[in-house]
């Protein structure tokens, strides 16, 4: 999970924080949610496309890092 926040990317188009994590709790991500993203993020939205991980990085590597965009508007 920590490799995956830091490395989150930035959605200009929808404005929203994207990231790729492999999950195989039902549902997804709880535990994270209890830990951590419930006090981060409002709300969460799940893709439940079959892709792995490396696949999943290379369709969003493009988009700016998200605490740079954090950093940007503090």
């Amino acid at each position: 999970m920590t490799k995956a926040l830091e490395n989150a990317r930035f959605d200009p188009e929808t404005d929203e924080a994207v990231w790729i994590e492999e999950d195989y709790c039902a549902p997804p991500l709880a535990m994270e949610r209890a830990e951590v993203l419930d006090d981060y993020f409002e709300d969460i939205t799940i893709v439940e496309e079959d892709v792995d991980e490396t696949t999943g990085w290379k369709r969003i590597e493009e988009l700016p890092g998200l605490w740079d965009e954090v950093l940007d508007t503090a």
